[in-house]
């Protein structure tokens, strides 16, 4: 089975869906500069956590990655977490990346 490496771009505060492109174009094209091949991109407008399990789904991937941005309990509970909702609502298993800690500077 092949494997894809799908990058979504998402932001609601503008209606710019050109420049959103360009950045999404960007973003795949960071990644390929880093060895990922990627296969497609998909630009989805809505709330993020919905639109990632339902591309998911139309996809029929079998793994959802994505990163946190560690907020901290009490900020991803009154906020919410993106990555928490797809996790709780994807058909298929969500595996989420914490960042890595910045070295403190010297």
């Amino acid at each position: 089975m092949a494997r894809r490496a799908v990058k979504c771009a998402m932001d609601f505060s503008h209606d710019f869906e050109g420049e959103q492109l360009l950045y999404l174009e960007d973003q795949a094209r960071e990644m390929r500069d880093e060895g990922a091949k990627v296969v497609e991109t998909h630009l989805m407008l809505g709330r993020p956590d919905a639109a990632i399990v339902r591309l998911a789904d139309d996809l029929g991937v079998g793994l959802v990655v994505m990163g946190s941005r560690g907020l901290g309990r009490v900020r991803r509970s009154l906020l919410g977490s993106v990555s928490d909702s797809v996790v709780r609502h994807a058909r298929c298993p969500v595996l989420v990346v914490r960042a890595s800690e910045k070295p403190a500077s010297q």
